[in-house]
């Protein structure tokens, strides 16, 4: 029997919707919601070594350099153009809090412009922050009122990793050196170069897969086969971290998803027994000591304590904040100072170049200690607003919104401690223009807006009494007299 939703003492157009609209194809997703074209890029077939030599905490233009920015507005102004034109931009309290802290950070960031070595670059990027910060508020009051399907989105998302590495493997047998880079005491390793970086797409392609194959969201096989995918992606990297950082989220999915049923604990448990078994035959078998030099690289103890001399940057810079806590200047600091030191950075040796190679000690570096005290309340109101919502939902059961939100709103949760995880790491994820930094806000962004549409949901409506009305089963007055 069909059932229709009626509010009383309100106007039909003044309630958003709450179920998600039909799944979009590929191409009219992109078109709906523009935000998801950031992810692209775009891919860039420049050596990653172009620069070498060069002061990149100086403005250095060329024709990708034009393509980055035009993409990057082209986006945002789609974006704001469908804003402008929507019927009315409504964000809940809980999601607009975060967003201005997001606001303020950016200002901190436009004010290192004055003491920057760089002002060309620390005001072009700086701009392009805050065009970025317009998509992701241009996406969360378009889906206010129309919600999409949240699953969906993360399969499209998904889809653009999976577009983005085919081009990393195009490249690889086209031209090897735009992708494939040999480090010296490191060997030669698939990085992906201005493509698409290696350390942020195959590892959240298998954290996707996995989390649809453990909840049964698409076909099994499908899952199975993209996680595989996404595990090899990760190995040839041959990048410790972005392993550890895997192995981390991985191992809090399935944890999480044993304690969803018995069955699941029961299969929990006994695949654990099963791979300490496994793991204690392999290490018999190969030896302790090959398996640990394998995975450390063959680097020294002093190489892995020092995190191949991460460490002594972030000394240096934790120093140089403690007396001046304003920072260096957005991007082009940290830059112009470290440059042509630490040789056993990876991205000096790659890059000739500076940089801190953690997305934390980057924005200490670029606005100082508020900027970083801000970053970090950005990231962890996010993640407990989800969470808080998420579990709400869960004691609900499936009333209010469908499941499909719910689960959305965890795996991207998961993707977002990625990209925390692999922040300590790589400085990408906070830099403008690079993939990283886009993806990891348009994941905030699928968060914010699952949690707007879990809002819109759960919220109290004191002015207004809903009634479900089908049709042949009215009332009847008389029927109690």
């Amino acid at each position: 029997m069909t059932q229709s939703a009626r509010w009383i003492e309100t106007s039909e157009f003044d309630l958003p919707a709450v179920q998600p609209s039909r799944r979009l194809s590929f191409l009219k997703f992109l078109f709906r919601y523009p935000i998801f074209l950031l992810v692209f890029g775009p891919p860039i077939f420049r050596p990653l070594d172009a620069y070498s030599g060069y002061d990149t905490s100086q403005a250095h233009f060329d024709f990708w350099s034009i393509v980055q920015v035009g993409w990057i507005v082209s986006v945002a102004t789609w974006s704001l153009l469908r804003l402008a034109y929507a019927r009315s931009v409504l964000i809940p309290k809980q999601v607009r809090s975060i967003l201005k802290y997001a606001f303020f950070l950016g200002l901190l960031f436009v004010v290192s412009v004055a003491y920057s070595p760089g002002r060309a670059v620390s005001a072009e990027l700086s701009i392009v922050y805050f065009l970025t910060l317009s998509c992701v508020v241009a996406f969360i009051a378009d889906v206010y009122w129309d919600p999409p399907n949240w699953m969906h989105c993360l399969f499209h998302l998904r889809l653009i990793l999976f577009v983005l590495l085919g081009l990393v493997l195009a490249a690889l047998i086209i031209e090897p050196g735009l992708v494939l880079f040999v480090i010296p005491g490191a060997g030669i390793r698939l990085l992906g170069g201005s493509i698409a970086p290696m350390s942020g797409v195959p590892a959240p392609i298998a954290i996707m897969s996995a989390y649809c194959f453990l909840h049964s969201l698409e076909s099994r096989v499908r899952s199975a086969l993209s996680f595989l995918a996404g595990v090899i992606g990760v190995l040839v990297t041959q990048a410790r971290g972005v392993e550890i950082s895997l192995f981390i989220v991985l191992a809090i999915l399935v944890i999480g998803w044993g304690k969803t049923s018995k069955r699941a604990a029961y299969i929990l448990i006994s695949a654990f027994m099963v791979s300490v078994l496994l793991a204690g035959s392999v290490v018999a078998v190969i030896g302790g000591d090959r398996i640990w030099n394998q995975f450390n690289r063959n680097q020294s103890t002093a190489e892995i304590l020092t995190a191949s001399g991460r460490t002594e940057i972030w000394e240096d810079l934790i120093r140089y904040s403690l007396a001046h806590p304003q920072g260096m200047g957005y991007i082009a600091g940290i830059r112009h100072v470290h440059l042509g030191q630490y040789a056993t950075n990876l991205r000096a040796i790659l890059t000739k170049s500076g940089g801190t190679d953690n997305s934390y000690m980057e924005v200490l570096a670029d606005a100082g200690w508020l900027a970083l005290a801000l970053y970090l309340t950005i990231m962890i109101k996010t993640i407990v607003l989800g969470r808080r919502l998420e579990r709400r939902q869960a004691l609900m059961g499936t009333s209010g919104v469908n499941t499909t939100t719910r689960h959305a709103l965890q795996c991207a949760i998961l993707l977002l401690v990625f990209c925390l995880l692999e922040g300590m790491e790589g400085s990408d994820f906070v830099i403008p223009l690079r993939q990283e930094f886009y993806m990891q806000n348009v994941i905030i962004a699928v968060i914010l807006g699952a949690s707007t549409t879990m809002l819109i949901a759960l919220r109290p409506q004191p002015n207004a009494i809903f009634q479900v009305i089908s049709p042949g089963t009215l009332p009847n007055p008389e029927a109690h007299a």
